[in-house]
């Protein structure tokens, strides 16, 4: 006989509330079951889980297979990381993949300053300039 570790629905119309329980794989989602394991309650906020874990533990290591929600709601409750006797799983982070026929372009090289007496000399030139149209408004203005 194959048992599923699955949910019941329970509760009235548009308010589901769900029961974890052991079930022969074949019989009906709502129809009869071997012992109730625990409940689900999502519409709360936050959501309600209450499960036995020694049950739960017992039914995975007599061989029951849980649905993927049920598996969800066990690695929430610890029932899960008890039965696999491991840590919470934490995804990896996955590498990125490098594009193919797509080059990254490289870093921005900084320019090379100039040397500090070229800045100089530059800097005498601009100023140099900026006297110059200074004293040839200075003269238009005494000759007016």
């Amino acid at each position: 006989m194959a048992v599923k570790l699955r949910l019941m629905r329970m509760g009235k119309k548009k308010q589901p509330t769900y029961r974890v329980v052991a079930a022969d794989a074949r019989s009906p989602r709502d129809g009869r079951f071997i012992e109730i394991v625990g409940t689900y309650q999502p519409r709360l906020d936050p959501s309600v889980i209450n499960i036995d874990n020694d049950k739960a533990v017992a039914w995975l290591r007599q061989g029951a297979q849980p649905t993927e929600r049920v598996e969800k709601l066990l690695k929430i409750s610890g029932a899960w990381e008890e039965f696999t006797g491991s840590a919470p799983e934490v995804p990896p982070v996955p590498e990125p993949t490098p594009n193919k026929g797509y080059t990254a372009p490289s870093p921005a090289k900084p320019k090379a300053e100039k040397p500090a007496e070229v800045v100089a000399e530059d800097a005498t030139d601009e100023e140099a300039a900026d006297a110059a149209p200074a004293e040839d408004a200075a003269a238009e203005s005494d000759e007016a």
